[in-house]
């Protein structure tokens, strides 16, 4: 059987494609699924900007709010002010709340900080590791964590937090699992 130049370079075609392919479902295999409701929350330690770090583990036993977001994302700006609130008012039940920026500058996430007045936690995942441990494509991404340190809810995109049946379920989260 003689194989042409022509045949040789078809088939040198075919194997690099077949390659690529095999190297595009290794790779989309590796990627993490998003995490869903009932799933375990994926543990964490992330730097704070004003220093030190927060890590999930010291939330043990609280509902716990992961708000993955960036101040350059119009939602998440959007959704700021009543994020505040909500905190505020949801911390004397053990309800807390956690953000986590995905900026990569400091400098502008600072200001957003000091513009915004926020109050709660905000930790620093420039390079998106944490979110894409999670799964979180787009933002802002929220998760809500049970006592038990299951998803108990995920909110895609932004959300008014001072609706009173998101107050209300994240209330009766908190409330329905004391122990």
């Amino acid at each position: 059987m003689i194989i042409t130049n022509r045949a040789k370079l078809g088939l040198g075609v075919l194997l690099i494609i077949a390659a690529g392919v095999t190297g595009f479902l290794r790779f989309r295999r590796g990627a993490p699924a998003p995490l869903e409701i009932g799933d375990k929350a994926v543990d964490f330690t992330v730097p704070r900007l004003d220093a030190g770090e927060i890590a999930l583990k010291n939330y043990h036993r609280h509902v716990v709010l992961v708000n993955f977001w960036a101040t350059w994302c119009p939602p998440c700006i959007e959704e700021t002010p009543s994020l505040e609130k909500f905190a505020e008012q949801v911390k004397p039940y053990g309800i807390d709340v956690i953000g986590v920026s995905v900026d990569q500058d400091p400098a502008a996430l600072a200001k957003f900080i000091r513009d915004y007045h926020l109050t709660f936690p905000i930790g620093r995942d420039p390079q998106q590791t944490l979110s894409g441990r999670y799964g979180t494509r787009l933002f802002p991404e929220t998760y809500i964590i049970g006592r038990d340190g299951r998803v108990a809810s995920k909110i895609i995109s932004n959300i008014d937090w001072e609706d009173p049946r998101i107050v209300s379920f994240v209330r009766d989260l908190a409330e329905g699992s004391r122990q």
